[in-house]
């Protein structure tokens, strides 16, 4: 590296100079040489607290994480003889999950003779996907592995989703 460009702590450009220049001015004042972009040409260089400079770039970073949703997926299981109440209760239960904006896995598990008939788990997930259509979409076609018959739930984009209490409080 043969010359830099020096940016000096008030944001003033210094010109370009040798870098043991640019540190020897940098050192008396007090303060660290930091490459800023390492690709320009000549490379640019400022002169600055560098401890200040990686807090802030842990704060930024801190804030950026806190304001990001991480989508979870929650799994709810059926049985093939499934009544009709319990069949209810588990779909409000997956239509608050995909209020909150994450997704459900489905899950039908069939034991003993109940593998002979995967056509009743079929239809049990067909009748859910066609009920929430409204508010969700289907990420995969219902599909049997092993003595598990399952489909993934989406929040359907665009429909709005409902506030979380902890959200409402902090309002």
């Amino acid at each position: 590296m043969r010359e830099v460009r020096v940016i000096d702590e008030t944001g003033t450009q210094l010109g370009i100079m040798p870098p043991a220049q640019a540190l020897q001015l940098a050192r008396s004042k007090g303060l660290d040489l930091v490459e800023i972009s390492p690709t320009a040409q000549p490379p640019v260089c400022r002169i600055m607290d560098f401890g200040k400079y990686q807090y802030e770039q842990q704060k930024r970073a801190r804030s950026a994480r806190k304001h990001q949703k991480t989508i979870s997926v929650k799994e709810i299981k059926f049985r093939p003889k499934v009544d009709e109440h319990d069949y209810q209760f588990k779909k409000k239960h997956i239509e608050r999950f995909l209020s909150e904006g994450d997704k459900v896995k489905a899950t039908i598990f069939f034991r003993g003779r109940e593998n002979a008939h995967p056509e009743i788990g079929l239809r049990i997930l067909e009748r859910l996907i066609g009920e929430l259509q409204d508010i969700a979409v289907a990420e995969t076609v219902p599909h049997k592995e092993g003595n598990q018959l399952h489909t993934i739930l989406a929040p359907r984009p665009g429909v709005k989703k409902a506030a979380t209490p902890s959200e409402s409080e902090q309002r």
